[in-house]
């Protein structure tokens, strides 16, 4: 599969730490996202319903980080890729999320995930 249907930039507000202080306070988080996706069918009917929704998928991870707490962004970025998965029929999906107040002296800290959930 080579067709990719992708999400960047995405600007999201959770709470997430594991210092007492950040469990008080919504952080930004910036993620990633693409995932395979066969597109010829959605390109041969030009109908939404046979594509990756990105506006529908974005609006779900905006309402997921701000309705779950963790403390690790690895444990966000785990629970949220199976629930999209899920959610969403995904193939496989690639998720770069990143925390970018975490350390003062780099831009952003964050993790890379790849994962396939069926062929």
């Amino acid at each position: 599969m080579s067709d990719l249907v992708f999400i960047e930039g995405l600007k999201a507000k959770a709470v997430i730490g594991v210092y007492d202080w950040e469990k008080t306070i919504q952080q930004d988080l910036l993620l990633d996202l693409e995932m395979e996706h066969d597109n010829r069918l959605p390109a041969a009917t030009d109908d939404l319903s046979k594509t990756l929704d990105y506006e529908a998928i974005s609006n779900y991870i905006l309402a997921y980080c701000l309705e779950h707490q963790f403390e690790l962004i690895e444990t966000l970025a785990e629970r949220l890729l199976a629930d999209l998965a899920a959610t969403f029929q995904l193939q496989a999906v690639r998720l770069v999320l990143r925390k970018p107040t975490a350390v003062a002296a780099a831009d952003a800290v964050g993790v890379k995930l790849y994962r396939r959930f069926a062929d």
